[in-house]
């Protein structure tokens, strides 16, 4: 995904974790422990949360960070997040890389449902939320708008008398 942002901009807005649920839907919160670790709450089915601390492994900063979640947590996952300077200076490419193992358990199931049969595609709308916050300031949206008329008016209509309007 390119973001038509500095690189600086984009890497420190996503490396502050907790702007994350800001842009990925599944997330419930994300609390930063200290520069290395942060505890994540991700949303599930049936109004349940599925939860795991997470460390970083690998950050080269305005280039890259690389994750892995710690022994024990509900969800083992890692993965890394890059950013490159787009061509011609027209932004920053982002790339996700992400893989989870869910245990065979309920959790295992709740995981499953919370990124759906295409993990891709959950990242990658994420990636357009992450893309509008950063170009345009927040995610579009219709929730909360009054709806407009249901009908659209039609034009000629018969008036009362049963002539043309």
């Amino acid at each position: 995904m390119t973001v038509n942002r500095p690189v600086g901009e984009v890497y420190g807005f996503w490396r502050d974790f907790e702007n994350l649920p800001s842009f990925m839907k599944h997330l419930e919160s994300v609390r930063v422990i200290d520069d290395r670790r942060s505890h994540w709450v991700a949303k599930a089915p049936a109004g349940m949360n599925v939860e795991w601390d997470a460390e970083i492994i690998n950050e080269v900063p305005n280039e890259v960070i690389g994750w892995r979640s710690v022994d024990g947590s509900q969800v083992a996952n890692a993965g890394s997040v890059r950013f490159r300077p787009a061509p011609g200076g027209r932004g920053t490419e982002v790339s996700v890389e992400m893989e989870y193992v869910p245990p065979g358990d309920f959790a295992g199931d709740l995981v499953a449902k919370l990124f759906g049969r295409s993990p891709t595609q959950s990242v990658e709308e994420d990636l357009r939320r992450f893309k509008q916050i950063m170009e345009a300031g927040e995610v579009p949206t219709i929730e909360g708008q009054p709806a407009g008329p249901r009908t659209m008016p039609v034009l000629g209509l018969m008036d009362r008398r049963g002539g043309r309007g």
